[in-house]
């Protein structure tokens, strides 16, 4: 991205901004209202209202923000509405909170009936489901179920990721779940949308991508060919769902493997698919997500996959061994969970509506219970001479000229693809450090004994 492209995306995601926030300075009075109204009706204060309902919402029909398109587009209700405004406060306007903070002094401690946590580091009050249901149904329990039905996965306001999934633990209340905004959701009111998910223990996962493109790749065509049946899935599987009547029988999802020796264009390949049908590409950081602790492994993952459903990124699970690996024999209840947690990885990966890449060194190291469940398995050997040579050429383009030389050293010596462009990298460096403006055909043999001796080989 230039300077000047740099520049208009942030003066548009400041109009964005803006607009949302002007929409939301309506709403946040609206809902300061309502909290007025409903406290007066809780204690027995004189009140003009017989019900919060009667304090309608504004009216957002020819507001053109892109909250207010947001409210249009899922026909938000009164109720859904107070639920994405509470979501948001913490964020936005924390202290309109504060009023929940009132003790009562008959056990001088907080209202059970308000709900709410505080956060380790937030000093205001975070809204719970209870919050929302003290708002909303008072002591009416039809109400309370209503409420509870509208934030089941299903729901509205859930299936299209306006909130996070209500925690499923019963150790404690449903209704003593945190409110929370999804963090896509807030991205897109004051980022527009452009803000990706940050790396971290909620999401351990990286956006990779490519410079390269498919005219680059140096491939078989027997390879190539295995690959752009990944892509056409990708492309018109839903049409082959729909129009061929298989969606009873296929899941919309797609699983592949790709194996082979390191270095040979695994994790290329998959930001060349994602790049090509304009689909991000994640990598997973297995070390964030595999845990020693019980139970932990698993609610890793759910955090994982449920962010990315319905946002059709692809997943890319490299080094997949340690955790889609064999699994040993049972021999001790920490067998037994571990067994339990790939049971609990099988099901959420077929049900993954996007495409999955696991990619590992050898096939033989992935569990049989994964290998029947992919769509793909895709071996990426190491180059032949030819392929290196055409990629070493490629490579030094315009900075050598000896093809004799290329054409010998690619003969003699087996190297990855990846161990050739670390060839280039450092014959380019000692060329730079030197002052020369062409490659130094020593400097490429010594990148090349380098790379043999990574792998244990000698005699360059």
């Amino acid at each position: 991205m230039d300077e000047k492209d740099a520049l208009y995306r942030m003066a548009t995601e400041g109009l964005i901004a803006e607009s949302n926030a002007e929409t939301l300075e309506h709403e946040i009075r609206w809902l300061e209202e309502v909290l007025d109204v409903r406290f007066k009706l809780y204690f027995g204060h004189e009140c003009d209202y017989e019900h919060i309902l009667k304090l309608q919402p504004p009216n957002l029909e020819h507001d053109p923000s892109e909250y207010a398109q947001f409210c249009h587009s899922l026909s938000l209700s009164f109720a859904e509405r107070i639920l994405v405004l509470l979501a948001l406060l913490p964020h936005i306007r924390p202290q309109l909170l504060d009023i929940f903070f009132i003790k009562n002094k008959n056990y001088d401690r907080g209202y059970t009936e308000f709900g709410g946590i505080q956060g380790s580091t937030h000093g205001g009050f975070l809204p719970t489901v209870e919050t929302a249901a003290f708002i909303l149904a008072g002591d009416n329990l039809p109400e309370r179920i209503h409420l509870a039905s509208m934030l089941q996965p299903h729901s509205n306001l859930i299936r299209e990721e306006v909130l996070l999934p209500v925690s499923k633990s019963y150790k404690e209340s449903v209704f003593s779940s945190r409110l929370q905004v999804a963090p896509d959701f807030f991205n897109r009111l004051f980022q527009a949308g452009n803000a990706e998910p940050e790396f971290s223990p909620e999401f351990p996962a990286r956006r990779i991508k490519t410079d390269l493109d498919w005219e680059d790749v140096v491939m078989s065509p027997a390879l190539i060919h295995e690959i752009f049946e990944v892509k056409d899935w990708i492309e018109h599987g839903g049409e082959v769902l729909d129009q061929w009547n298989l969606e009873k029988w296929v899941k919309p999802g797609y699983r592949a493997l790709f194996y082979g020796p390191s270095g040979t264009g695994k994790t290329m390949t998959a930001c060349l698919l994602g790049k090509s049908v304009n689909r991000k590409v994640f990598r997973v950081d297995l070390s964030q997500v595999i845990s020693k602790y019980i139970g932990e492994t698993e609610e890793n993952l759910a955090r994982l996959f449920d962010r990315a459903e319905n946002k059709n990124w692809i997943l890319f699970f490299d080094e997949a061994d340690a955790l889609f690996g064999k699994r040993g024999q049972t021999k001790s209840s920490n067998d037994r969970y571990a067994n339990q947690e790939v049971a609990y990885l099988l099901q959420r990966i077929e049900d993954y509506n996007g495409l999955i890449i696991l990619a590992s060194n050898l096939k033989s190291n992935m569990d049989s219970a994964f290998s029947r469940r992919f769509q793909s398995m895709i071996y990426f050997p190491l180059p032949n001479s030819s392929e290196r040579f055409q990629l070493l050429s490629s490579l030094v383009e315009g900075r050598f000229g000896d093809r004799k030389f290329l054409k010998n050293l690619t003969h003699q010596y087996e190297l990855s693809g990846g161990a050739l462009v670390n060839v280039a990298r450092y014959a380019a460096l000692q060329a730079v450090r030197k002052g020369a403006q062409v490659y130094d055909p020593e400097d490429l043999r010594e990148g090349v004994r380098k790379e043999m001796q990574k792998s244990g080989k000698t005699g360059v």
